[in-house]
């Protein structure tokens, strides 16, 4: 006796042989927007019963050897390798922890494009999010399937907590924040290499925000309309890319974006937004206009952390928006919160080196820090300033650390434990 999913999928090919020969040149407009959805809501279909057939197939690796269903799916259907891992895993988290997505499949309601984004947003939320919110979740971003693509599904997803727990979205966004921000310090690279035909290819990886804040830069400069590295003994362990990457975020921190074309009616602006409250509290998080600017994922935003909000508000060339409780801005900082050059020069002759404990960076390597933060009226003065290396000055930043002011005037960092 056949099996019902083996006859179902013969029908299917039979039907579908019927009308190969069909020509759609004479369909009214009518019946093609109905054909369009048919086959839409069908494929989705049809790529479910094939993802809850790939999640029990393990059984087929071990008959042809193939390292898992990924591998033998891969040579059996002659698609890569890559392709046959993301749909397995797709397949398994289905299975295993999307009922809600998978039962949307099944009735046509969400395409694969869709449950891939959606599958994502929810394997991304923060490890101390309880079933019953993830669940909630995927309630939610199932039910926006009816009404929005893979894009704006994964805008909804990045701030699904917002809808579903906001009483827990904020610290569990800025902890899952802070965690990329750190990843992305790790893995910062810039590569360049002579092509011998006269030109020289750069290839680099660079945290979100410091790629935004580059385009923005960038996009300045291509308009249509418009006719220091770390040094010193841990630099030196560091691979030389992982110092390129961070020597050019540096360069972006420092680079005088007052010089830059006006662009979009203004002078060339990297605005951050932030709500009064979370600018003040430890675990919070800030946005980052300008995400269009830089293709990637669905999931991607630029978003970060607060604690890295107040560390470029610190130096960096930045515009930051403080928002009031209805969203509204109450301050636009703007370089008077920033040290003046003589300002900066007085520091330097001061304080000659980073003024971390230990730390021997030179002075000309570091970014002017507020020792009384300017968001809780710390003012741009010498005796509120000193200077910190870029690693200093993040973990100056950093909730996980405590300071100590030394009686030289020297920072003492602590690992809160």
């Amino acid at each position: 006796m056949v099996h019902p999913i083996i006859a179902a999928a013969c029908d299917v090919r039979a039907r579908l042989k019927s009308v190969s020969g069909a020509n759609p040149t004479f369909m009214t407009t009518a019946e093609k927007a109905s054909a369009l959805g048919e086959l839409g809501r069908a494929e989705g279909q049809l790529a479910e019963l094939r993802l809850r057939i790939l999640a029990e197939a393990g059984d087929l690796a071990a008959d042809t050897a193939a390292r898992d269903a990924a591998g033998w799916l891969a040579q059996q259907t002659r698609t890569s390798f890559a392709d046959a891992r993301s749909d397995l895993r797709l397949a398994e988290s289905l299975d295993r922890h999307r009922p809600v997505l998978a039962a949307a499949m099944r009735e046509g309601a969400a395409s694969l494009a869709q449950a891939r984004v959606i599958d994502r947003a929810l394997t991304a939320l923060p490890g101390a999010v309880d079933a019953e919110t993830v669940s909630l979740a995927e309630a939610h971003l199932v039910d926006r399937a009816g009404e929005f693509g893979p894009k704006e599904l994964g805008r909804i997803g990045r701030r699904i907590l917002d809808v579903v727990a906001p009483e827990v979205a904020e610290r569990a966004e800025a902890a899952r924040l802070a965690d990329l921000e750190a990843h992305a310090r790790e893995h910062t690279r810039l590569t360049m290499r002579r092509l011998g035909d006269g030109t020289t290819r750069i290839s680099g990886r660079l945290p979100d925000a410091a790629a935004t804040r580059w385009v923005t830069y960038l996009e300045a400069l291509t308009n249509p309309r418009l006719a220091g590295p770390a040094g010193g003994d841990v630099a030196e362990r560091l691979p030389h890319p992982r110092r390129m990457g961070e020597a050019w975020i540096q360069l972006l921190e420092t680079l005088d974006a007052g010089r830059l074309p006006v662009h979009g009616g203004d002078a060339t602006t990297v605005v951050v937004t932030i709500s009064l409250e979370s600018l003040r509290a430890e675990l919070a998080t800030a946005d980052l206009l300008g995400s269009g600017l830089v293709p990637g994922d669905e999931l991607t935003g630029d978003r970060i952390t607060a604690a890295e909000a107040r560390r470029l508000a610190c130096s960096a060339r930045i515009l930051p928006v403080v928002l009031g409780g209805e969203g509204l801005p109450i301050d636009l900082g703007r370089v008077r919160r920033l040290f003046t050059p003589a300002q900066r020069k007085a520091l330097l002759v001061r304080d000659r080196t980073c003024r971390a404990e230990g730390c021997e960076i030179p002075a000309t390597w570091c970014e002017a820090h507020h020792l009384e933060p300017w968001h809780h009226g710390g003012p741009t003065d010498l005796a509120n300033g000193l200077l910190l290396c870029t690693h200093h000055h993040h973990r100056v930043h950093d909730a996980g650390h405590r300071v100590d002011r030394l009686p030289n005037g020297d920072l003492r960092f602590h690992r809160r434990r």
